[in-house]
């Protein structure tokens, strides 16, 4: 008997699933891009993000559970001290652009695709993992003093992740 991939049960192609796992780890790279903020920063900012796409797995939903399941085993589990590489975008701007595109894509997707439910699920889920990155460290300051814990481009960047997904 051929075991069926577990994207099958939910009636997505493989095309279709590939967009709806890329998207977690893009949405936690456009948010942290959202705003320049330096190595430690982006580290930390790396690990609020994969400790949110993790959490997924824990989700009522099971789209978001099976989803975040696959992200974590591609990319590694945070409870057992994976960590993303910190990858400055040479166009942070064009990266945004690009991830907001692919995710109303999979807005459209998952309106056609799954239940009201599910679709709210994952697209919460997504606006999560981009809080959870935005107001996992400081910008800007001086010596570590000051700033602000979301930056008016991160907020712009969190707020058209949501309107995008009407979320």
């Amino acid at each position: 008997m051929i075991e069926q991939p577990a994207y099958s049960g939910f009636g997505f192609s493989d095309e279709e699933w590939g967009l709806l796992v890329g998207l977690p780890q893009s949405v936690l790279g456009a948010a942290s891009a959202a705003e320049s903020d330096g190595t430690r920063r982006t580290m930390a900012e790396g690990a609020a993000g994969l400790e949110a796409i993790a959490a997924g797995r824990e989700s009522a939903s099971p789209l978001v559970a099976a989803v975040a399941g696959e992200v974590v085993s591609r990319v590694g589990d945070p409870e057992v001290g994976a960590e993303l590489p910190v990858v400055a975008p040479a166009d942070p701007q064009a990266l945004i652009d690009d991830v907001l595109d692919r995710v109303a894509k999979a807005s459209a997707l998952l309106a056609g695709k799954v239940d009201e439910g599910q679709a709210g699920a994952y697209r919460h889920w997504l606006v999560e993992i981009a809080e959870q990155v935005v107001g996992a460290a400081v910008s800007g300051g001086l010596l570590g003093l000051g700033g602000d814990v979301v930056s008016d481009s991160e907020r712009r960047f969190r707020d058209r992740l949501a309107q995008v997904l009407n979320d």
